[in-house]
């Protein structure tokens, strides 16, 4: 994956992410995309354990498992940075 390609997919990984979890996250669109970079990284590596490196069309458990990780990294993130929703 190339440098821009890695941007791109964090940005929709990272937006994913943030989506499949409740409520709202006071999270920046830099820490978005921080975490949905480290999230396709790290989907990859586990999708890659699982003997899922590459297939023809879309690599959709590629797709999922770095989604859940990003959405993992962003409850992290609103758990420590204390930026979460009051309710």
């Amino acid at each position: 994956m190339t440098f821009v390609g890695l941007i791109i997919a964090g940005i929709i990984i990272g937006a994913l992410g943030r989506l499949f979890l409740p409520g709202r996250q006071k999270i920046g669109f830099l820490a978005t995309m921080a975490v949905g970079i480290v999230g396709t990284l790290i989907g990859y590596g586990i999708a890659a354990g699982l003997g899922v490196e590459e297939t023809r069309g879309i690599d959709w458990l590629r797709w999922i498992i770095s989604i859940a990780v990003a959405a993992f990294l962003v409850s992290l993130v609103v758990k420590f940075t204390g930026r979460g929703a009051r309710r």
